[in-house]
């Protein structure tokens, strides 16, 4: 039986339209996938149903009953639960005090904070993911973003009287998760379909969306495309209906192969957790990084940009001593460097497409080093924009009116402008739909070929499978493992990221 159905739902946003005759049809105790690329209207969706935008025009009803949903509070009333993709987290507030936002805190006497319950109830919601590592006193801060986002996915089984969740949205859940935390996600999802409830599940991950959901709507340009039972649907059928053609392989293939030259050596290096670390690094060569939630991939990104000091060893470019003091140092070295968090680490969301890429490269487009020259910035930017294939409407549009995958070109863009030597990529795909998934991974080939040479820190194994020469397995800060990725299953990586075979260097 239908529980949730949306019909003809249109948006427009200064008379360019977002959203234009979308259906959308959920079961009660179905995991329904909503998919799409970048921008085809999934997030304008999302917000009609959290009653945060209002459609222009849509009918909506709930078992057969039509609704409005003309507030969050309306949502939240109906039963409606939401877990977005930004973390939307207080960092100085404890753990428990960010599940609880937007709710009422338990009173003592009517009157005063009842922190015992507060803290019970929070742990208990924690509990329901299998979660016992996380101190809900601790502040949010301290805690990894992995961490941060089992908190903000904990909030939404937070029950509360009056309001029993009925419907919960996710989009993108798992992009900070480990395997580990994402399949105890999964496993509290299927409880949830077994006990009658209704999931709407957004991932760019195609296997988790085929291993888990029941049914799959996909939205192309604001309008829906095909609704149909995952089961009676190949994972290349659902890539062509979300991008309207189809891609023959995931992976562009090498063009070259990587020199014999060394681009980086870290000899016996310590810094922050990580162990005596070695390894050399070849120019034109992909070297990615595997390992469980804080294995210590973070902290070697961090030396190798300067963000963290060495404690012990040494390091070499091309032959030569390295050891930067700062971020400064790493980029006029020829490092570039791609953070996970786009929008918190790697984004002036206000502020133009052109000042996002130019930020890192001021110098350059500056008379004497003194006075800048916004048209300079402009066409700097406007080319780099053409090299990584951003879709924007010019460089002076604002990087939060971008979608994510475009967002994402952008900091590549800004890394790519010094023409680097070294690329560091922490999750460079993170949040990024199949398309611009592609075109990012191109974008990589094409810089390799040309001898830069790149370290990918990625959760998605498939994706150091694909586009590596080789990975170097994390464990406990230490590097435990380098293999070949050609014909490397993923089970096997998975193994070994767990220390369950023997290593064996590549």
């Amino acid at each position: 039986m239908t529980f949730l159905s949306l019909q003809n739902v249109a948006k427009a946003y200064a008379g360019v339209p977002a959203l234009r005759r979308v259906n959308l049809s959920i079961a009660a105790g179905e995991i329904h996938a909503l998919m799409g690329e970048n921008g085809a209207g999934k997030s304008t969706l999302i917000k009609i149903l959290a009653g945060v935008v209002a459609p222009d025009s849509a009918s909506i009803t709930i078992n057969d009953q039509p609704v409005n949903i003309e507030s969050a509070q309306a949502a939240y009333r109906l039963g409606f639960r939401f877990i977005h993709q930004e973390l939307n987290v207080v960092p100085a507030l404890s753990v428990a005090e960010n599940i609880f936002i937007g709710r009422r805190y338990p009173l003592r006497a009517g009157l005063f904070i009842d922190w015992r319950q507060l803290h019970a109830t929070a742990h208990d919601a924690l509990n329901r993911l299998g979660i016992t590592h996380i101190d809900t006193r601790q502040k949010m801060a301290r805690l990894s973003t992995g961490d941060q986002m089992l908190v903000r996915i904990s909030s939404a089984f937070l029950g509360e009287a009056g309001a029993p969740a009925r419907l919960y949205v996710m989009d993108e859940p798992t992009a900070a998760l480990t395997r580990e935390e994402s399949e105890r996600l999964f496993r509290v999802l299927l409880e949830i379909r077994a006990g009658g409830g209704s999931v709407l599940y957004v991932s760019h991950r195609l296997d988790e969306v085929m291993a888990l959901c029941d049914k799959a709507t996909v939205l192309r340009d604001g309008e829906t495309i095909d609704t149909g039972k995952v089961a009676e649907i190949t994972h290349d059928d659902l890539v062509a209906l979300m991008i309207g053609r189809k891609v023959e392989e995931a992976y562009p293939a090498p063009a070259t192969m990587p020199s014999p030259d060394q681009a980086l050596a870290l000899r016996d290096l310590v810094a922050g957790r990580l162990a005596p670390t070695s390894f050399t690094l070849r120019q034109g060569e992909i070297l990615g990084v595997a390992g469980l939630s804080g294995a210590g991939q973070r902290d070697l990104l961090r030396v190798l940009f300067g963000d963290l000091p060495v404690k012990a060893g040494r390091m070499e470019l091309h032959g030569t001593p390295y050891r930067p003091t700062g971020p400064a140092a790493a980029w006029k070295a020829g490092l570039a460097y791609v953070p996970r968090e786009r929008r918190s680490e790697g984004l002036m969301l206000t502020r133009p497409i052109f000042e996002n890429i130019t930020l890192a490269h001021l110098g350059r487009q500056s008379l004497g080093g003194i006075a800048l020259t916004p048209r300079a910035e402009r066409l700097f930017a406007t080319q780099l924009g053409a090299d990584v294939r951003l879709r924007a409407t010019g460089p002076r549009q604002r990087a939060m009116e971008l979608s994510g995958g475009n967002q994402q070109k952008v900091v590549f863009a800004r890394a790519l402008g010094g023409q680097p030597r070294v690329l560091l990529l922490d999750e460079p795909t993170r949040g990024v739909d199949v398309g611009a998934k592609f075109d990012i991974y191109s974008i990589i080939r094409d810089m390799t070929a040309k001898g830069m040479a790149v370290i990918l820190v990625s959760s998605d194994l498939p994706e150091l499978i694909g586009m590596c020469d080789r990975i170097a397995v994390m464990r406990d800060g230490a590097i435990t493992d380098i293999v070949a990725a050609a014909g490397l299953g993923e089970d096997e990586l998975l193994n070994r990221c767990y220390g369950r075979l023997p290593t064996a260097a590549a």
